[in-house]
């Protein structure tokens, strides 16, 4: 029982990692992910602001690891071109965008006071 709680583990971390090998965009919002963790140490957010942002980082990266298993699976269910599957790629990757957004607007609202602080 403990081999295959641990195997699945494995599994889940080989999955991370080939998203980020394997995906320009999730470097993207991997490179952001860092970008805004360095921004809640210098600006000392809230409890409630880190909760805020763990949120959207995880949604934002949970929603490129679920875009990238779809357009792996079409992939290899459609190898060659077909209108569904290029709907379903592109249904996939608008999820990744709207979660995107999502976190740019909480950013927005934990960021900008902070920044329009340090601008008075």
């Amino acid at each position: 029982m403990w081999k295959k709680r641990i195997n699945s583990f494995k599994f889940a971390f080989t999955g991370i990692a080939t998203l980020f090998k394997s995906e320009p965009n999730a470097k993207i919002h991997l490179f952001c992910t860092i970008g805004v963790i360095f921004a809640g140490f210098y600006f000392s957010i809230s409890k409630m602001e880190w909760a805020l942002i763990t949120v959207a980082i995880s949604m934002v990266l949970a929603a490129e690891a679920f875009n990238t298993a779809i357009e792996f699976l079409t992939d290899l269910t459609s190898p060659g071109f077909h209108i569904l599957a290029g709907k379903a790629k592109d249904v996939a990757a608008g999820g990744v965008l709207l979660t995107a957004f999502g976190a740019i607007i909480i950013g927005g609202i934990v960021f900008l006071p902070k920044l329009a602080t340090l601008f008075q």
